[in-house]
């Protein structure tokens, strides 16, 4: 994959197309455009929730808004993360004439995909908060959709995270992004819970 062939256009593929490839016997798309894309339902899911909010909420078409723009951002890293783990595959297909340099081109990749799955972290921690937001005082009629959303956004982030660390302990530089994808993880869990709790208060 290059800059001029980036790989398969996943968000322009039908859903069980994608979920097609998936399934499939190919390296990608994988764990990481999974939480790319599952991020991407957060967001609409929230976008929705606060379009039908603006009764509830004075500042409801920023927070669609911002939703739509979060949504535009995370599935375009579907796509990059397939790409960077291209990288990897194609740096650990080196040969082992030069050991030296093919272990910096493999720790250059790793890291490489490393900071994508990072990104979907932080969005998927942002889109679990608005979701939360929403679902403590938003409409209530679309709560459910709602704690939804936080739901699979928080259980994207953590996947995210998860898979930064992966790439940083087979030898990805660190720089902290260990840190900060725990960090993102407890952002997202708490905005969860938030969202849990609002409508488990409803539910009583």
């Amino acid at each position: 994959m290059t800059e001029s062939d980036p790989g398969p256009d996943y968000p322009g593929q039908p859903l069980g197309g994608f979920l097609d490839l998936v399934a499939s016997r190919e390296p990608a798309p994988g764990g990481g455009a999974t939480a790319a894309v599952t991020v991407a339902l957060a967001a609409a899911l929230t976008a929705m929730a606060a379009r039908f909010s603006t009764e509830h909420l004075a500042d409801a078409d920023e927070l669609a808004g911002r939703a739509d723009g979060l949504r535009e951002e995370v599935v375009l890293l579907a796509r990059a993360d397939a790409a960077a783990y291209g990288r990897v595959l194609d740096a650990q297909r080196t040969p082992r004439d030069d050991e030296e340099g093919r272990r910096r081109k493999i720790r250059d990749a790793l890291t490489e995909a490393a900071d994508v799955p990072l990104s979907i972290a932080g969005i998927g921690a942002e889109v679990a908060g608005l979701a939360a937001r929403l679902a403590e005082e938003g409409n209530p009629n679309l709560r459910g959709d709602v704690v939804a959303a936080a739901v699979l956004a928080g259980a994207a982030a953590r996947a995210a995270a998860t898979l930064v660390e992966i790439n940083v302990s087979a030898g990805a530089a660190d720089d902290g992004r260990v840190s900060r994808a725990a960090g993102l993880r407890a952002t997202a869990a708490g905005a969860q819970d938030a969202a849990e709790g609002a409508g488990a208060r409803v539910g009583a």
